[in-house]
């Protein structure tokens, strides 16, 4: 059951902004910074589950990834498993290894590019207004059992009619478009450096999150996480990219472009606004403490006919871009 766009603009969560020290960057106006990994610098913070999940192997099986190197530790995680699926987490073991050895080599001759900008900020409705570029977003729209709010990512913004400037980061992250050329006449080397391309421009992209929470931007400076707590989100805010539950219109990638330039570190967005290369992420980050991720889920035609209004698109066009979100 989809609720009316009157509803669901009745049931706001009202945050206490008063409540809430800002922590003001320095921002100079249409300014980005550009930050390069090696390979190496990233590498600690891949999220191995997710890559073992392209391999087809469940998420027990990345385990792998924090034992230690020793035969003795190796060995001891094997046989953890039942017998039955030793098989399987040998596979996974050399899968490992093999990564491994595929990242040493690719260190040597590539880098992850980031980019961010921290932008002046305010809400207003369902918009986000960061240097003045308007974006429309979409807000959940399904009726809750239990009540309660339908969130958009505006909500953690401070509106613009509390008259006080807020923050918004703008990201994107991608590797060198050269390594997606590799070894295509072998194809277990090519979607291996394929799958790690993937990871690592996410990896890039958590180190710079750390980086921006606790220097850039400033308001986590006592920031204290180890890598496994980053990978499971316990730092203040979030960064949902583009494609994300709460963010699913991947035309909204032509907005970011407009305030990064993404070409500055190679990439490039097809007519539909699908990033180049592949391996490419690019997204929002907020800094407000209650920020959550959610998905928007399905919306009704009335909220699809306000959006395309407030994109300047055509019902039509906004459409094809939002097919997943539409009441069958």
């Amino acid at each position: 059951m989809i609720s009316s766009c009157a509803v669901i603009r009745m049931v706001l969560i009202t945050y206490h902004y008063s409540l809430i020290t800002i922590h003001r960057p320095f921002i100079i106006k249409n300014l980005s910074t550009i930050v390069s990994y090696k390979i190496h610098e990233v590498s600690p913070y891949i999220n191995w589950i997710y890559f073992f999940h392209a391999w087809g192997f469940q998420p027990r099986f990345a385990a792998i990834a924090d034992i230690h190197g020793c035969d003795v530790c190796r060995a001891s995680w094997l046989t953890s498993f039942p017998e039955e699926e030793r098989p399987k987490a040998s596979e996974a073991m050399q899968l490992f290894k093999e990564a491994n050895r595929m990242l040493n080599l690719l260190d040597e001759d590539f880098e992850v590019k980031t980019i961010f900008k921290l932008c002046q900020a305010n809400s207003q409705d369902d918009n986000l207004i960061l240097d003045g570029i308007t974006f429309p977003l979409l807000r959940q729209q399904a009726k809750k059992r239990e009540g309660g709010p339908f969130l958009c990512l505006s909500d953690f913004v401070r509106p613009l009619s509390s008259g006080i400037t807020d923050t918004v980061g703008a990201f994107a992250s991608t590797i060198d478009a050269d390594m997606e050329g590799l070894y295509e006449k072998d194809p277990y080397k090519h979607l291996l450096v394929q799958t790690l391309s993937d990871r690592l421009a996410e990896a890039a992209t958590e180190k710079m999150h750390e980086y921006v929470r606790k220097e850039a931007w400033g308001y986590a400076k006592e920031e204290n996480l180890t890598i496994p707590e980053l990978l499971v989100e316990k730092y203040q805010g979030i960064r949902p990219a583009v494609g994300y539950p709460s963010l699913p219109d991947q035309s909204i990638n032509f907005l970011l472009n407009e305030l990064l330039d993404m070409r500055q570190i190679g990439i490039s967005l097809t007519e539909n606004g699908a990033m180049y290369p592949h391996a490419s992420v690019c997204g929002l980050m907020f800094a407000h403490p209650a920020s959550e991720y959610f998905s928007v889920g399905k919306i009704g035609e009335d909220q699809l006919l306000n959006y395309a209004t407030r994109r300047g698109k055509s019902v039509e066009e906004m459409r094809k871009f939002l097919a997943a979100n539409l009441q069958d």
